[in-house]
């Protein structure tokens, strides 16, 4: 355990250089939100990989694939659609039309407090979603790395996101995204190496010995989503959620213009694809020579199934080879957190700071100066709730969790964004119809539905998205209609179409 101690000792003090190097560098509020918007498409690309490839691709792919063989799958494999969604509608006119976060892009479409209210809440809630599943594989992983208590764990996670964001801003975010990117995707490749020499290169081979140990039935589908609504539910979450997910939109604003925001949803197709391809066969590998009975002896919803999976690749436990690739594993894994929750955590801070304080409260006239302060104090306060949050959230498998967020995101963030980019008369009773409609039916049915009350669910589906986005694109229609024409609103569409499709600012 020592190995594994020090590699993660090692990888912390590195994330810890960069945040101080980055504070010096982080004096304005371009600086702290949006990294002076001067990142190169690869740069964005990798940091985008590292905001995508969270606790959830990194352990609850590979755990769900290894309990429940192809179901676990499609949560893989739906990230490599995901993006298609967001370079083709959304990347460039969230660059064209925002500044910081998305509620810039509603506001510069609606120009109304209220739509700016809600449009803060949803980021609030879709952030604090997503935040949890992360801070609990992060309670798994330090406390198997440095033998501590679940919930000193997730205090030492806390702390550290609150000193990434608090000091560092967006610059030591994305290089810590940067860093975390490149040990994931080394680890993801010698893991993937091990587990071909095992069958002599040949894949075929590593699924007739997963039937062969587990079942038949292990590479049908039906193991996990039983009702076939869940998987349609499922894909419409991951091909329409990800362009609703605030801390994704935030890095579409680190770079020059819109061909550079295109270009670096290209890089991070491809970076964050072959990764989630690779969990898919972490998964069947697990299944085959660790076995689901010791995976589900490890506890924590099978989070714990690649740390497991590369002990045994290492040479087994109680050897140095063992030690070493568990420790690597999970150091990485740990980076890939704390890379997440820091961007979710200035995300978070970027709408009480900029949306809320600066925006909605001064309407545009906050000194620049305060606003960083706000934000670094606000960092701190949803630290706190996100170390209690993750300590609520301990055993349940984080990519469950990870995808009911982004169904939240497709059900609320991503009809008031696509309607309001799109539709002139869409208004201000829309994004709060929308919001509303969107966000109570995603959590409500989420959390009665077997992710959360497992055998005691009162709603059949896993995940809602299926009823909850049809219900928040309704929410925006009927807010508009019983809002009202608004005919100032219709008449700044054209100028802001414009700019939203071209990048041209009418004068």
């Amino acid at each position: 355990m020592s190995t594994t101690l020090s590699i993660f000792i090692v990888i912390l003090l590195v994330t810890l250089g960069i945040t101080y190097w980055a504070a010096k560098r982080t004096r304005t509020t371009s600086e702290f939100y949006a990294a002076d918007s001067q990142l190169t498409a690869a740069e964005n690309g990798f940091a985008l990989a590292g905001d995508w490839c969270s606790a959830a691709a990194f352990l609850g792919f590979t755990g769900l694939t290894a309990l429940f063989g192809m179901d676990g799958a499609f949560y893989a494999i739906g990230p490599l659609v995901a993006f298609c969604t967001v370079l083709f509608l959304i990347a460039e006119p969230l660059r064209n039309t925002g500044k910081y976060t998305l509620g810039d892009v509603i506001e510069s479409r609606m120009r109304t407090r209220t739509s700016l209210l809600a449009t803060i809440v949803g980021t609030v809630v879709v952030n604090f979603a997503y935040l949890m599943p992360q801070m609990a594989g992060a309670g798994v992983l330090v406390k198997l790395l440095t033998g501590i208590s679940y919930d000193w764990s997730i205090i030492l996670v806390g702390v550290s996101m609150i000193v990434y964001v608090g000091f560092g801003g967006m610059i030591a975010t994305t290089w810590v995204q940067i860093v975390k990117a490149v040990l994931m995707l080394a680890a993801g490749a010698i893991i993937l190496v091990m587990i071909l020499m095992l069958v002599k290169f040949n894949p075929l081979t590593l699924f007739d010995n997963a039937e062969a140990k587990v079942g038949a039935n292990y590479m049908l589908p039906g193991n996990y989503l039983k009702n076939p609504f869940d998987q349609i539910s499922l894909g419409l979450g991951y091909v329409l959620g990800l362009a609703g997910l605030p801390h994704v939109m935030t890095r579409f604003y680190t770079v020059p213009d819109a061909k550079t925001a295109r270009r670096s949803v290209v890089w991070v197709m491809f970076l964050a694809g072959s990764f989630f391809a690779g969990t898919t066969l972490f998964g069947i590998a697990a299944a085959t020579y660790v076995g689901q009975d010791a995976i589900k002896a490890a506890g924590g919803g099978g989070n714990l199934t690649l740390p497991l999976l590369a002990q045994f690749l290492g040479g087994g436990k109680g050897t140095f080879g063992g030690d070493l690739m568990l420790g690597f594993v999970a150091a990485v894994a740990v980076a890939t957190i704390l890379a997440v929750v820091s961007a979710l955590t200035l995300s978070t801070s970027g709408a009480i700071a900029h949306d809320f304080y600066a925006n909605w409260m001064k309407q545009g006239k906050a000194d620049p100066k305060k606003e960083v302060v706000i934000a670094r104090v606000a960092a701190i306060g949803i630290g706190l709730l996100a170390m209690v949050l993750g300590i609520l959230a301990q055993g349940v498998n984080v990519a469950v969790l990870v995808i009911l967020a982004i169904c939240v995101a497709a059900s609320a963030n991503f009809p008031v964004l696509v309607l309001s980019l799109f539709w002139r008369r869409f208004n201000t009773g829309g994004v709060v119809g929308g919001m509303s409609f969107g966000l109570i039916s995603s959590v409500a049915l989420a959390m009665i539905g077997p992710a959360m009350r497992g055998a005691d669910a009162l709603w059949p589906l896993v995940n809602p998205t299926i009823v909850s986005l049809p219900l928040g694109f309704f929410g925006c229609y009927l807010g508009t209609v019983l809002y009202g024409r608004d005919a100032e609103n219709e008449a700044r569409f054209d100028d802001f179409s414009l700019q939203v499709h071209t990048g041209v600012t009418p004068k």
